[in-house]
C-alpha cells in the first residue's frame, strides 16, 4: 500500500506532501501523485516520532492500571513513536526473560518500546543485575526509577558497568530517609493542608552526588524528573564540566506548582512533588535555555479508585497524551519558544540523547511521523487511551493537538478514527 499524506507542513513551514510506501518515506514534494490511500493534513505540521525517555507501562503484573498495548496506544494518540519503560513492574524488569516479554509484547503495540532493565535485582538495592545478560536481551538503559540506590559505592559500580556496556543510567534523585512519609512538597502548602511534606533536600542532595560520582568516573548518567530549582543549578554547573550527565523534566514542572494540591484532588500528585513558583520557573528557563535536555512525561497510570484517597493516593499522573498540547500551551503560545524547536525537543533531541537512530522528513528514511494541529481542545479524561484516567489537566483547554501518527508507514493514530 503507498500511503500520501497531503497538504502538510514541514517544521520550517514549508508546504508538502510525503508519499510512504513499504514503512519507508518514499518522496516529499508538492503536487505528489496520488498513493493508495489518502490521508488530507489540512496544513497540519509534520515532525519526525517523539520519543518518551521516561514511561511506566505497568506490564508485567499490574496490568490493571495500565498494560504495553493500552500505554502504546496512548502513546501514539500523543504522537510517540518510541517510549521507554521504567523497571518497576511485578516482577521487576531483572531478568532477560522479562526484556523480552517486553519487547514481544510490544511489537503488536503501537510505539516502539524500550524496556529500562533494573540496576538492582528486585529494585531492592543490595545486589546488582547481571547487566550483560540484560544489554543481550535488548536493554540500553538502566535505573531503580522509584526506589533509588542509596549506596554509593554499589551506585558507582553500577555507573561504571552501564557506562562500560554503551548504556546509560537513569537516575531517581531522592533521599527517602529525608522524604520519611512526605505526600507533596514541603512547604506552605503542606502545611496549609496538615500533611507531611517531601523536603526539596531529598532531590537536591542525591543529585549533586551522583553528579560528583558520574564527574569523577566518566560515567553516562541521566537524571530525571528534575523538579527543583536547587537541581537545576546543581546541574547547570554539573554539565558545563562534564559531557557525560543529561537531565529531563516533565510538563507539569514547568505549568502547574503546588498550589494545585489545595484542592485535595489526588491527581496532582506525583514524585517528585508539584513544587513552588520559584521552581516553575527555574524549570521553565532550564527547559528554555537547555540546560534541561529533554521533556519525558513519567507517565504513571492508576485506577480510578487508588486516586481517590488524597492521602492515601499512590504518587503519579499520565502525561502521553497531553505533553505536547502543555508544552505548546506553556512554551510556543506564550512566545518562549518556536513549535519548530518544540518538535525537535521532542523527537531529535532525545533520540540524540539516548543513542537511537535519526529520523528525518526525507526519501528512504523510516516512516516514523506525527503530525500536529496548533488548534485548541479541552482534554477529558474519559476520552484518553490509557487505562489510567490521573491526568491533572481534565477540563483543561490547551493548544496544539496530534491528529496523526506513523510507525514504520503504519497508521496508529488518526484523530476521530
Amino acid at each position: 500500500m503507498t500511503l500520501k499524506l497531503k497538504n502538510g507542513r514541514l517544521p520550517d513551514g514549508t508546504r508538502t506532501d510525503v508519499l510512504i510506501e513499504g514503512g519507508r518515506i518514499a518522496a516529499v514534494g508538492e503536487n505528489l501523485p496520488d498513493g493508495s490511500r489518502t490521508v488530507e493534513l489540512e496544513g497540519a505540521v509534520l515532525s519526525p516520532g517523539f520519543v518518551d525517555a521516561h514511561v511506566h507501562l505497568r506490564d508485567p503484573g499490574q496490568t490493571h492500571k495500565e498494560d504495553i498495548l493500552t500505554g502504546t496506544a496512548a502513546a501514539a494518540a500523543g504522537g510517540f513513536t518510541d517510549v521507554c519503560c521504567m523497571p518497576n513492574t511485578t516482577p521487576a524488569c531483572d531478568s532477560p526473560q522479562t526484556v523480552r516479554y517486553i519487547l514481544e509484547k510490544a511489537a503488536q503495540g503501537s510505539a516502539r518500546v524500550h524496556p529500562v532493565a533494573a540496576l538492582t535485582k528486585g529494585l531492592a538495592g543490595k545486589e546488582l543485575c547481571d547487566y550483560e545478560a540484560l544489554w543481550q536481551a535488548g536493554a540500553r538503559f538502566f535505573s531503580d526509577d522509584g526506589k533509588p540506590l542509596a549506596d554509593k559505592a554499589l551506585f558507582e559500580t553500577a555507573l561504571r558497568r552501564v557506562t562500560a556496556l554503551g548504556g546509560i543510567l537513569m537516575s531517581h534523585c531522592e533521599d527517602l530517609s529525608i522524604i520519611d512519609g512526605g505526600i507533596i512538597n514541603k512547604g506552605a502548602v503542606s502545611e496549609r493542608l496538615g500533611v507531611r511534606g517531601m523536603d526539596r533536600r531529598s532531590e537536591d542532595s542525591v543529585t549533586q552526588q551522583e553528579c560528583e560520582i558520574a564527574a569523577a568516573s566518566g560515567g553516562r548518567l541521566h537524571i530525571c524528573h528534575v523538579s527543583t530549582k536547587g537541581s537545576v543549578e546543581i546541574l547547570r554547573r554539573a554539565k558545563a564540566a562534564c559531557g557525560t550527565i543529561t537531565c529531563e523534566t516533565g510538563p507539569h514542572y514547568f505549568s502547574l506548582t503546588d498550589e494545585a494540591l489545595l484542592s485535595r484532588n489526588a491527581d496532582f500528585r506525583m514524585n517528585p512533588p508539584l513544587r513552588e513558583e520559584a521552581d516553575r520557573r527555574a524549570i521553565l528557563q532550564a527547559v528554555l535555555d537547555g540546560t534541561i535536555d529533554l521533556i519525558a512525561t513519567d507517565h504513571a497510570p492508576h485506577s480510578e479508585q487508588e486516586k481517590r484517597d488524597f492521602v492515601h493516593a499512590p504518587n503519579g499522573i499520565v502525561g502521553l497524551e497531553t505533553a505536547f498540547a502543555v508544552s505548546y500551551t506553556y512554551l510556543v503560545k506564550p512566545g518562549y519558544m518556536s513549535l519548530r524547536t518544540l518538535l525537535s525537543r521532542m523527537s531529535e533531541t532525545p533520540r540524540r540523547v539516548l543513542g537511537l537512530p535519526e529520523r528525518r522528513i526525507e526519501p528512504g528514511q523510516p516512516a516514523d511521523l506525527c503530525a500536529v494541529s496548533e488548534r485548541a481542545w479541552t482534554v477529558e479524561r474519559d476520552k484518553l487511551h490509557s487505562k489510567g484516567k490521573n491526568t491533572p489537566y481534565h477540563g483543561q483547554t490547551l493548544y496544539g493537538k496530534v491528529i496523526l501518527t506513523l510507525l514504520d508507514g503504519r497508521i496508529t493514530y488518526q484523530e476521530n478514527q
